[in-house]
């Protein structure tokens, strides 16, 4: 697949493989799984890499419950909220977006939506 590059972000190998290993990946990923793929570069590097992607709009991070630790996926046009287990941090995608249809009013206070986040925590059916 031929990945368009925003402008002004140079093309390298290293965001290129970074880049395949979230387009190959069915959930979020942390930085340290995606260093677990492509080892040869130092985990800084990809904390860099990570921080321009998403600087440019190119993946989504989401904040892990409790801890210092954040996961990415690839912003692929749509979007799709998770709900977060608070014990082995299982993400379990939701079907729908819970807000498909909310009525939200914007004209009346001059506010243009462009996007919203929602974080959802509970237990899987195994930590249960």
């Amino acid at each position: 697949m031929e990945i368009k590059w925003p402008d002004g972000l140079k093309k390298t190998k290293q965001r290129t493989d970074v880049y395949e290993v979230l387009l190959g990946a069915d959930s979020p990923m942390s930085a340290v799984d995606i260093f677990k793929r492509v080892p040869d570069y130092a985990l800084s590097t990809i904390y860099r890499i990570l921080s321009s992607f998403e600087k440019y709009d190119m993946v989504i991070k989401s904040n892990l419950p409790g801890e210092d630790n954040s996961v990415y996926e690839l912003n692929r046009g749509g979007h799709t909220h998770y709900a977060m287990c608070l014990k082995c941090h299982e993400l379990v995608p939701l079907k729908k977006c819970p807000f498909e249809h909310v009525d939200i009013q914007t004209e009346e206070n001059d506010f243009e939506i462009t996007s919203h986040k929602i974080e959802i925590y509970g237990y899987c059916s195994k930590c249960r």
